[in-house]
């Protein structure tokens, strides 16, 4: 096991030119890890670094600086598919890949995890490829599999570190530092643009102030009640002068609609209309932002937006990271479950927090608040 920053270590790693990059989940997490991403380009400043991650992963990766390219890749073991092999069967997929990353000749690959999931199937695809160096977290010893790792000490629970931190001392293990913790996500003039364009046709002034709520996220453990979001949005609107404007993907247009039809100030929609920069766009310029823990919660980190975060609580590592925010839940004796779906079936954690504690919590981050009376 090589777990410390020895100088043998540090002296293997910073002779890298060519690196690989693994991160196979979603957007929020590959943008938890541009601290880490950023250590490795500040250290190898030469070197090319390529990111093989989940497609929506890829189509994040040219928001994030020091990437030079990404390779998407439906990862098995991360999202299962119902074509997926049998037991004890190595998948075509999984073959092409392992081809594929042999022939771009990489020197090193770093393996990106949450501590609820192995590194090893993916060590295993690059131990295929030839990759000679391979560094990651194991909770057991994975012999040749990896060159350099460290033991997994996270445990699910209070006290555990940030997957920011944790991400950042992965790569601190092997030589790799960077002064700057902060998260990294750049859109661009056009995106801009195209934003202006697109609240103008909704009917939202640009040059006028608002803020962002967005209803919607992943798994069902971690929404908020779309009405709840509408009162709240209600109440901020009311009290700021400021204008809601509501994202989401396409299919989560349903609850963004459920949330406007409780309000009465005025609400804009732009659920389905905008694509990741142009959300950014969105997101840094508004007062604040109120959503479930979903990525945009960690784009708003990264633009430096104050958010209100309703906070599910599935897992305790993912909350905002060097941002003015305010994480709101209610305590559950089922917290930490790591469930998709609520298993009790009372989403508590966030049903009881009220829509008067939200707008709350918004207008002081925007700097209405607090005093400002709610009814």
């Amino acid at each position: 096991m090589r777990a410390a920053a020895d100088d043998d270590a540090a002296m293997r790693w910073r002779s890298v030119r060519n690196l690989l990059a693994v991160r196979l989940d979603n957007i929020g997490d590959l943008l938890m890890t541009t601290p880490a991403l950023n250590a490795v380009r500040n250290c190898l400043p030469e070197a090319r670094i390529t990111l093989l991650t989940s497609p929506a992963g890829a189509a994040a990766a040219h928001h994030v600086p020091g990437i030079d390219a990404a390779i998407p890749f439906a990862a098995p073991w991360v999202t299962p598919r119902d074509d997926a092999p049998l037991a004890g069967e190595l998948g075509e997929n999984e073959l092409r890949m392992a081809i594929r990353l042999a022939e771009q000749r990489f020197d090193a690959a770093v393996i990106f995890t949450v501590c609820t999931q192995s590194a090893l199937p993916a060590a295993l695809l690059c131990r295929l490829a030839g990759i000679p160096l391979r560094l990651a977290y194991s909770r057991e010893n994975p012999y040749e599999l990896l060159t350099d790792w460290l033991p997994e000490r996270d445990v699910i629970g209070d006290g555990m570190r940030h997957e920011v931190a944790r991400q950042i001392d992965l790569v601190a293990a092997v030589g790799l530092f960077s002064g700057d913790p902060h998260l990294h996500f750049r859109y661009r003039i056009e995106n801009v643009r195209r934003l202006q364009e697109l609240m103008l046709l909704a009917g939202h002034d640009p040059v006028q102030p608002y803020f962002v709520v967005h209803p919607g996220a992943s798994a069902p453990s971690r929404r908020y009640p779309a009405v709840h979001f509408g009162v709240a949005a209600d109440i901020i609107a009311r009290e700021s002068g400021c204008t809601a404007i509501y994202t989401g993907s396409e299919n989560e247009s349903v609850l963004v609609e459920e949330a406007r039809a409780v309000m009465g100030e005025l609400s804009v929609s732009l659920a389905g209309h905008l694509d990741l920069g142009e959300l950014a766009a969105l997101i840094a310029g508004a007062e604040v932002v109120v959503a479930n823990n979903t990525g945009p919660v960690h784009i708003a980190a990264a633009v430096n937006t104050p958010v209100v975060d309703l906070y599910a609580l599935t897992n305790p590592q993912h909350t905002p990271w060097h941002v003015a925010s305010q994480v709101l839940n209610h305590d559950v004796p089922c917290r930490w479950c790591l469930k998709s779906d609520c298993p009790e079936g009372h989403h508590d954690c966030l049903r009881k927090v009220e829509p008067e504690r939200v707008a709350a919590a918004a207008l002081e981050l925007m700097g209405t608040g607090p005093g400002i009376p709610l009814q």
